[in-house]
């Protein structure tokens, strides 16, 4: 035997073969009982890197085992085609990105046949292709029709280095870079395509709530980034400018507000900055949104607290932002950490006006807040009429008292921003009237607006296609010209796992009978960092799409499965780092069973993992050894009695199905493969000290066969084929066909034996201590 164990290429190939020749993963449409399992598609780079390995190994698991439960499975796969990575490859090759990307979709499509990913091939779709992305234009349309789409200036965070627009959820850390190239990004003003995803904020944050088969993780990354609070709006007079309006949440400390703060691009802010060189310094040079501590500068400005009647100073500051809030606000630095920090910077009163909330019967005691703000919810002191309130009837009142005040709820969430000045994406369909009619949408008879040939220029390649750019007003047959923009690519991955239930249909983006026999996805599986992108965006359009065009339902995805990453010596694997194991080496060296049965056994899916290669020679030492035993009892059956050895090899038998079924319920394959390799090692010892019993012997190797299936596919139809046996002639041409091992218990009564089995060791190993 060499150190790679059995012949797995040609065991490999020969399945493959065969599956591809049977159709084995054709998804039929007519279906009794749906489950839809998913692996957000991978953007086609050129090769699967081991974080796709990971991926795709869940969720071909996940689909295998549920075929073999019983259901009809949708296991598709495709191609997040469009961006920007394709564009720049094809710029550095002298070649276009439609040829580039499609050679990579070939390449890594080969990759994960030899991965043997049990995906239903004929539903495969490319973002990038006419056929597909004339849906999303279509989709824009409807969105128009509804007044989900919008056209305005709007400042706009711009790329130097991609020379593109990135949507606020693709501006990363405090250092605000581009989420693709890293580089710091910068403000600009443009005119931009916007979706309304905040008609739908409320919607979207309490339905939060629901999806209990989410991680917790993202479930409140998507709150946060929702942002809602409730608060109220208050006017205060800035001398010479008029009312501002500033938004609180913390109305009761109004009168603890001892100086006005002003965004830097706020309008009187610019005001200012024209008149003071201080003002226009601070804001062109040293204003840092992400600083670690605040800075301003004094306007030599005053505003008026509404309540007091006091005249407080107004600074531009960096630590006010112009899209929270309103961009002014009213610092209490008494009961504000940020507003703490800038009034002792500034040299600013420190007034207490909240103190903690006393004893029954107790005076209420002011707090000390020289060294740190009092932020806690309290009762009201130094606030006159309203002393001794609580908090929270402080805030009511106070909204009714002050005449300019009312309640106001905010979000940190903004409309999405879809506009790219990119080639490689999909052209928004408008075109821009020379005469009257303004910006048309193209009526949906005209779609697609097709790309024109790749351009390799800089700034927005589509606006120098002047031949394509030139076109007619739908509306009034004059002089036009096509928007140039194309769509932010996160618009192709909002409804995708819709089109694969009618991949190929010509009406429609999707067949809505099928989508609402399929959707919605049963089990999603991907990274976390698409918490607040990809994520929020499909449950967006999900809603928009229950509203307008009949879904039936109105979240995407029921359960979601954040993997973890595949590490080398504690690090994430990276190109850049030179930490990376191609996938196929493994393949050719191992094989793609024991690629998938390492990654699966090596820790929970959900989970940060090592790479061994020690750990992958054991893998594959292991289903070398399995296939040997198989093979030794398919060529000599041994004629033992059915014992009392025999009766408690069965018992374990149907202990490991009962607790293995569970786990694989749950996605801990990593347990359920544990408790299959212990049933190996019961059923080698049982060979090894007496001559088994052949019906125990076979029932024990074909439950091992199908336990492993779902993630050592190819070796699993060897032995199958091997065995040539199935439970009361339930023999089928593919192991995936043929039905789960069934077992005499259940998962909770084996769970119970043991933990008595454990409690009684203890309890003896107790008794021996005792009496030694």
């Amino acid at each position: 035997m060499s150190d790679a164990g059995y012949d797995h290429a040609a065991v490999e190939q020969r399945w493959q073969a065969a599956w591809d020749d049977a159709d084995a993963y054709r998804t039929s449409d007519d279906v009794d009982d749906p489950t839809y399992v998913l692996g957000m598609y991978p953007y086609p780079s050129g090769k699967l890197h081991m974080g796709h390995v990971r991926n795709y190994t869940i969720t071909d698991a996940y689909a295998r085992y549920r075929q073999m439960c019983g259901d009809d499975v949708l296991h598709p796969m495709g191609w997040d085609a469009f961006g920007l990575p394709a564009e720049n490859a094809a710029k550095d090759r002298d070649t276009n990105p439609r040829d580039w990307t499609f050679d990579c979709i070939d390449t890594m499509r080969d990759q994960m046949r030899a991965m043997g990913f049990g995906y239903d091939w004929d539903r495969e779709i490319a973002t990038c292709t006419p056929e597909y992305y004339q849906w999303n234009q279509w989709l824009f349309s409807r969105f128009h029709q509804e007044d989900l789409v919008e056209r305005r200036d709007a400042e706009v965070n711009w790329c130097p280095e991609c020379e593109t627009v990135l949507a606020d959820e693709q501006v990363e850390g405090e250092a605000e870079l581009c989420w693709r190239c890293d580089t710091p990004v910068e403000q600009r003003e443009l005119e931009q395509w916007f979706l309304k995803i905040t008609e739908y904020a409320d919607e979207l944050l309490e339905d939060i709530d629901d999806l209990e088969g989410w991680p917790n993780s993202v479930r409140q990354m998507q709150r946060n980034w929702i942002g809602r609070q409730y608060g109220a709006e208050v006017e205060f007079e800035i001398g010479g400018h008029g009312s501002v309006t500033a938004f609180t949440t913390r109305l009761d400390t109004i009168h603890g507000a001892t100086f006005f703060a002003l965004a830097p691009d706020h309008p009187i802010s610019k005001q200012a900055a024209e008149e003071d060189e201080d003002v226009r310094h601070f804001i062109e040079h040293e204003a840092d949104p992400e600083g670690d501590e605040p800075n301003g500068v004094a306007t030599h400005l005053t505003a008026t607290n509404p309540v007091t009647g006091e005249e407080i100073p107004v600074y531009v500051a960096d630590f006010v932002l112009s899209d929270v809030g309103t961009g002014a606000l009213m610092a209490v630095p008494g009961h504000d950490e940020r507003d703490h920090a800038f009034a002792e910077k500034m040299g600013e009163e420190i007034v207490p006006v909240i103190a903690p909330e006393p004893e029954e019967g107790e005076e209420p005691e002011v707090p000390d807040i020289s060294e740190e703000a009092f932020t806690e919810d309290g009762v009201l002191v130094n606030s006159g009429e309203y002393d001794g309130l609580g908090s929270e009837t402080a805030r009511e009142r106070l909204t009714e008292d002050i005449e300019s005040a009312e309640h106001t709820t905010q979000y940190q969430l903004r409309d999405w921003g879809i506009s790219r000045q990119r080639y490689w994406g999909t052209p928004i369909p408008v075109v821009h009237c020379h005469d009257s009619c303004g910006s048309v949408v193209v009526p949906e008879e005209e779609l697609p607006v097709e790309l024109p040939e790749f351009i390799n220029t800089t700034g927005n390649p589509l606006d120098a296609a002047e031949e394509w750019k030139q076109t007619t007003c739908p509306e009034c047959g004059g002089d036009a010209t096509r928007e140039t923009d194309t769509m932010d690519t996160f618009v192709d991955s909002s409804w995708y796992f819709l089109r694969y239930v009618s991949p190929d249909l010509e009406e429609a983006p999707f067949d809505l009978a099928r989508a609402n026999d399929w959707m919605p996805v049963d089990q999603y599986v991907g990274g976390i960092e698409h918490a607040v992108m990809h994520l929020l965006y499909s449950r967006f359009f999900t809603k928009v799409l229950a509203d307008h065009e009949g879904l039936e339902h109105r979240e995407p995805f029921t359960n979601l499965l954040a993997q973890g990453m595949v590490q080398l010596d504690g690090e994430k694997m990276s190109k850049s780092k030179g930490n990376t194991v191609s996938p196929q080496r493994i393949v050719e060296e191992y094989g793609a069973d024991t690629a998938r049965l390492f990654m699966m056994q090596a820790a929970q899916p959900e989970r940060d993992f090592d790479w061994s290669e020690e750990g992958v020679r054991s893998t594959n030492a292991f289903l070398t050894r399995l296939k040997e035993m198989v093979e030794d009892f398919a060529t000599e059956q041994p004629a033992g009695e059915d014992d009392a050895t025999a009766r408690y090899v069965a018992n374990e038998i149907d202990a490991t199905i009962a607790i293995a079924g569970g786990e694989y319920d749950d996605l801990t394959f990593n347990r359920a493969l544990r408790e299959t390799q212990d049933l190996v090692q019961t059923l080698r010892q049982y060979a090894a000290y007496t001559e088994p019993h052949a019906e125990t012997y076979e029932r024990g190797l074909s439950a091992v066969v199908r336990l492993l299936a779902p993630v050592a596919p190819h070796l699993a139809e060897e032995l199958y084929a091997e065995l040539d046996t199935g439970e009361d002639g339930d023999e089928t041409e593919f192991v995936v066909d043929a039905p789960w091992p069934t077992a005499t218990v259940d998962r909770e009564y084996v769970t119970k034996r043991r933990q008595l089995v454990e409690n009684t060791r203890e309890d003896v190993r107790d008794i021996i201590d005792v009496a030694g």
